[in-house]
């Protein structure tokens, strides 16, 4: 599947503009190292708002079930009755996803909770850097439509959204660092998209061909933990997947580039639909 690469044989892994010359492998290896640490399930939402209810009908509450029967929980959103977009890093054996929730901790007459049927992280999902960091999740059966549950169109291939663009992220984060277990509702925040040399200054592995850089200068606003997976919105369009960062309100923030990966996603519907 092409993607707007300098080399369409390659990846960013592969990528020349990735070599390093060799005075500066011992440098950007401790800075790989430091970035490593940073990567894990999620992001919370900071210096965001209580979202107003069902304003987001496309968000998705991804529930992840280890291997050591411990609960996890990611961001996702619906591109089709039965297809939720996710993070790749967020895979696991067993998953199931709620749909149409604002309070995800109390029951709501109209929201679904539906197994994951099968999942299709991109096959080229690297997990060192965290590159094609994005999943299908096909559900076991379509979800009832409805003013709570709704999808939410992707951009064309390569029509990618500009630096400076105001885009927004949503997700049941906590609201501080001191909140490790999330927010029971729905929680939004306002983020710019950056020019990729901020991320590329702050991230060694940063490629701008599968990734975008996002986040608020001043620092006041960010993701943080809980809702990897999770979509950047800009203009009712999801541009973004919310990927990786370091924790708290340190700015920038990573995101999977989802322009770069439409081929790939209409290729897969089509198997799930023939």
């Amino acid at each position: 599947m092409p993607l707007t690469l300098r080399n369409q044989e390659s990846s960013p892994e592969s990528d020349a503009s990735l070599q390093q010359l060799p005075w500066d492998l011992a440098r950007n290896e401790l800075r790989a190292r430091r970035e490593r640490s940073l990567y894990g399930i999620g992001d919370e939402i900071i210096g965001g708002r209580e979202a107003k209810k069902y304003s987001r009908p496309y968000m998705a509450y991804t529930i992840i079930k280890t291997s050591e029967n411990e609960e996890l929980a990611c961001g996702g959103f619906l591109i089709q009755e039965d297809v939720v977009v996710t993070a790749a890093h967020c895979n696991t054996d067993k998953m199931s996803v709620i749909l149409g929730a604002h309070n995800i901790r109390k029951p709501e007459p109209n929201s679904q909770r539906i197994e994951v049927r099968h999942w299709i992280p991109h096959p080229q999902f690297n997990r060192t850097a965290f590159y094609y960091d994005i999943m299908l999740l096909q559900l076991k059966h379509h979800a009832r439509l409805n003013h709570q549950v709704q999808t939410i169109p992707l951009p064309a291939w390569r029509k990618c959204v500009k630096p400076g663009t105001m885009c927004s992220v949503a997700g049941w984060g906590g609201t501080c660092l001191s909140n490790e277990t999330g927010s029971d509702v729905l929680l939004e925040v306002d983020l710019k998209v950056q020019d990729d040399d901020i991320c590329k200054k702050t991230f060694f592995r940063y490629s701008p061909q599968v990734q975008m850089c996002v986040g608020d200068s001043s620092g006041e606003k960010s993701t943080f933990k809980g809702d990897s997976g999770g979509p950047l919105v800009c203009n009712g369009t999801a541009y973004g997947i919310v990927s990786y960062g370091p924790h708290g309100k340190t700015f920038p923030k990573v995101f999977a580039k989802v322009c770069s990966f439409i081929p790939w996603i209409n290729e897969e519907l089509k198997k799930l639909h023939p």
